[in-house]
């Protein structure tokens, strides 16, 4: 397993990125582009929706896979870790996402009644890109 990420991953590069948003009188329209907005090509799009109350998720980071994590509806926190330092970040706009750099360890929780979150990866799925044991992650990132 390649853990360059884990070793050179740092809570400072997870930020907020704010999408181009055009507003008219029947609405808005936020757009998150290749390369543009985004700063990877997304490659893969999947959304969480319908989580019962006390949900926690993710409880993972990536070894190669870059993600931006916003909320469409509602709010959640992200607490995202790596390894040294910890930082608690409440997504509650639909015009603006969180990075998470591959090598974070992240986990969603406090959500709202009705929140839908929307992640934006630079990678299709693979399982081998996930690193789900805490105690893996911390010695992937011990030498900092």
């Amino acid at each position: 397993m390649n853990c360059n990420n884990h070793r050179l991953s740092n809570i400072d590069e997870c930020r907020i990125i704010e999408m181009r948003t055009v507003s008219h009188a029947n609405g808005k329209l936020s757009v998150m582009e290749n390369l543009a907005t985004a700063p990877f090509s997304i490659r893969r799009v999947y959304y969480l929706y319908d989580l019962p109350a006390g949900t926690e998720r993710g409880g993972h980071s990536h070894v190669v896979t870059h993600e931006i994590v916003i909320a469409l509806n509602g709010s959640f926190d992200v607490v995202v870790d790596d390894g040294k330092r910890t930082k608690r970040v409440t997504l509650n706009r639909p015009d603006c996402g969180l990075l998470l750099p591959a090598g974070i360890w992240r986990t969603l929780d406090n959500f709202s009644s009705g929140s839908i979150c929307l992640v934006l990866a630079s990678e299709k799925y693979e399982e081998s890109d996930y690193v789900r044991d805490y105690e893996d992650f911390k010695r992937l990132t011990a030498d900092k």
